[in-house]
């Protein structure tokens, strides 16, 4: 039976040209950045040529560029940067209902120290009023950070609109863009953020780096302490072989952005396909005019989402929920409690399949036919 991986929003597989690269970064390039001799000259040169790269694909100057060990750091680092940098102006931070959990605990221990954070509602589709934004930003704001694509459900909000209206306004501006980067095209100035976080491992990179981009003057005061790496603003000695193939797989994933999405938004639309052709009853959870087209979240009517998984992994389907499933007992995906409410059917019954590199559209119509054969066994 051939195994299916349908969870590349979790983590994806890495590109063999990253991993060739690597290898070469391994074996070739051991000295420290940060040492003044031609060992560490050389690798000094590889790694401000991954970080120039890097910069590219965003708009932004290779200056602005810091280099972290994946999302989560990058996320913390901006908004426990940003209040320590900023609290003498306000302690007001702006965050919506539906962030990863490095922004949402990042932002509940800051409410424990004292700062007051507004947590945006969102509707049914996962997005976010305008209008309601503009009524809780004040004058005492600092921070507002706000994702670009939803991990769970894809949906975007409007951060371009957002950084128009903080443009006159003290409030820093932070977008975690991890689901998004490498499938969306992102430009900094475009979208005026001040700060915006990435991780490797979701575009076909290795895990354990990622990066922040911290837009020229912008204040933060840096979390990690130690050396003066990264222009001070993150001690450790750089995983230059990482850095090596995080670069190349963004070489790879912006030459190859805009056939991508078709792909994706081909998959999407032969899976669905698939499952009205086998009459299986379902809605899709999401925004379909502003998507992330990799990510599809879909409630199936009557499902349990824990038996539903062990379903999907006997036969060779591998997809995840935004539920965290333990001994018998869900909690609930925060994200869906936001879109839905607390008692609403959804939580219980969505699965998200994400899609990515490797795949064929052959196999996504299989995982489809697959999942219709559990849904009818496991209603009926």
């Amino acid at each position: 039976m051939e195994t299916i991986y349908l969870d590349h929003a979790a983590t994806s597989p890495m590109h063999p040209e990253v991993i060739q690269e690597m290898t070469l970064a391994f074996g070739e390039i051991f000295g420290n950045p940060s040492s003044i001799h031609t060992v560490g000259r050389q690798a000094r040169k590889v790694l401000d040529d991954a970080r120039t790269k890097l910069a590219n694909a965003i708009g932004a100057k290779d200056t602005e560029i810091i280099f972290t060990s994946g999302g989560t750091e990058a996320d913390n680092s901006a908004i426990f940067g940003v209040a320590q940098a900023q609290k003498l102006r306000g302690n007001h931070i702006i965050t919506t209902q539906i962030e990863h959990h490095a922004i949402m605990n990042a932002c509940e221990k800051l409410e424990k120290d004292g700062f007051d954070v507004t947590y945006l509602p969102v509707d049914e589709t996962g997005r976010l009023s305008i209008e309601t934004f503009k009524k809780e930003l004040r004058d005492d704001t600092i921070l507002v950070t706000i994702m670009y694509g939803n991990n769970e459900v894809g949906t975007i909000q409007p951060i371009a609109e957002i950084g128009e209206i903080l443009k006159d306004h003290q409030a820093i501006f932070h977008t975690d863009a991890v689901q998004a980067f490498g499938i969306e095209k992102l430009n900094v100035d475009e979208l005026q953020v001040d700060l915006l976080s990435v991780s490797s491992h979701k575009l076909n990179g290795p895990k354990g780096i990622g990066f922040l981009y911290q837009r020229t003057g912008t204040p933060l005061v840096a979390t990690f302490l130690g050396g003066s790496q990264e222009k001070k603003r993150r001690a450790g000695t750089e995983n230059v072989p990482s850095a090596v193939g995080f670069a190349q797989a963004v070489t790879i994933a912006q030459n190859e952005m805009l056939s991508k999405q078709e792909f994706y938004k081909q998959f999407r639309k032969r899976f669905l396909e698939v499952l009205d052709e086998e009459t299986i009853r379902y809605h899709v959870n999401g925004n379909e005019q502003h998507a992330l087209p990799h990510v599809l979240n879909i409630s199936f009517k009557g499902m349990d989402v824990e038996s539903f998984l062990i379903n999907l992994d006997m036969v060779g389907v591998y997809a995840s929920s935004g539920s965290a499933c333990t001994a018998g007992s869900i909690d609930p995906s925060h994200v869906l409690v936001a879109m839905f409410g607390k008692e609403a059917d959804e939580l219980r019954n969505s699965i998200r399949f994400s899609f990515g590199y490797g795949l064929t559209e052959a196999q996504v119509v299989e995982a489809a036919k697959r999942t219709a054969k559990i849904v009818k066994k496991l209603v009926n």
